[in-house]
């Protein structure tokens, strides 16, 4: 597998403006206004990347680094609290948004990294985990929880490396590609699993309506949803606590102009319920029988087919 770098600490990877190019010396994260958290190797170089596409003509970019989809000030935080709770309110890191409810007629305590902390849950034995990326409560007008809700973020692994390919962008903000490829393997291994079994614990909270919003780039929207079997296979539902919302976030401009970077917003969502998902993913998508004889049959006797 071959790809390139298609963003580059926050912008796209063609861009040579001032911006682009000061960003990436300074190794700085445009989405959180620090240094970029992903690191290459021990010695502390930062990584910088962003998206990545496969060389193949036609292949979309793909967002790599969960940190990208948090861009605009989080904003896709402020998105799926107004959709889950059904009111525009101020999002405000953990315990601080208690006082702030009283101050504003109601708020969302924020619970994720760099914001509220992680939660303490408890210790689960056995596979599976509890843990989500981001849960958000919220406080009603007299500071007491009224409702929560919770956000599986999950961008694509990768596979080989870039460390050429960011070479030629530090040195000469060339294109080049490189041994880098998308684990699309993960999708189907690790990533429906773990939605799964978290929509069925917040399913059994008393204070959860509206269920797990799973968000990802399209890409790996599209992946998913073919996965598991297509839309057919997944029935939409209305919110409810056993709701799985598949929410595609992604790049809304193609082209953005140098020194710009990418407006994210909401591409697609389909709602249905952590049942439905549970039987798509389990169910088997045979082939017609005899499969196996007719490839034999092909390859002993090709003359005859």
């Amino acid at each position: 597998m071959a790809g390139y770098i298609s963003e580059f600490y926050g912008f796209k990877a063609t861009d040579q403006s001032p911006e682009s190019l000061s960003t990436a010396a300074k190794g700085i994260c445009p989405f959180i206004g620090s240094f970029c958290t992903k690191l290459l190797s021990r010695d502390g170089i930062t990584s910088g990347v962003c998206s990545i596409r496969q060389k193949t003509t036609g292949s979309p970019s793909v967002i790599c680094c969960p940190v990208r989809l948090y861009a605009e000030d989080y904003k896709l935080l402020r998105i799926i609290a107004e959709n889950a709770f059904k009111m525009k309110l101020n999002l405000y890191a953990g315990r601080n948004a208690v006082e702030r409810a009283r101050q504003e007629g109601g708020a969302v305590a924020v619970f994720g990294k760099g914001w509220g902390g992680e939660l303490r849950l408890p210790q689960r034995k056995g596979s599976g985990s509890y843990f989500v990326d981001w849960v958000l409560a919220r406080i009603d007008a007299n500071g007491e929880l009224a409702e929560l809700t919770a956000i599986e973020v999950q961008t694509i692994d990768t596979t080989g490396n870039y460390r050429n390919a960011r070479k030629a962008l530090v040195e000469s903000r060339s294109i080049v590609s490189d041994t880098v490829g998308l684990n699309w393997e993960n999708v189907s291994k690790r990533i429906i699993p773990q939605i799964i079994y978290k929509g069925q614990v917040l399913q059994r909270e008393d204070l959860c309506r509206s269920g797990l919003y799973f968000v990802c780039p399209n890409p790996v929207y599209r992946r998913v949803l073919e996965r598991l079997g297509g839309q057919d296979k997944l029935p939409s539902f209305p919110s409810q606590p056993a709701s799985i919302h598949f929410v595609a976030y992604d790049v809304a401009e193609e082209n953005p102009r140098n020194g710009e970077i990418a407006k994210l917003d909401v591409i697609e969502e389909h709602c249905t319920t952590v049942y439905k998902v549970q039987e798509a993913f389990s169910s088997l998508n045979l082939p017609e029988g005899n499969v196996y004889k007719e490839a034999i049959l092909h390859t002993l006797y090709p003359e005859r087919y």
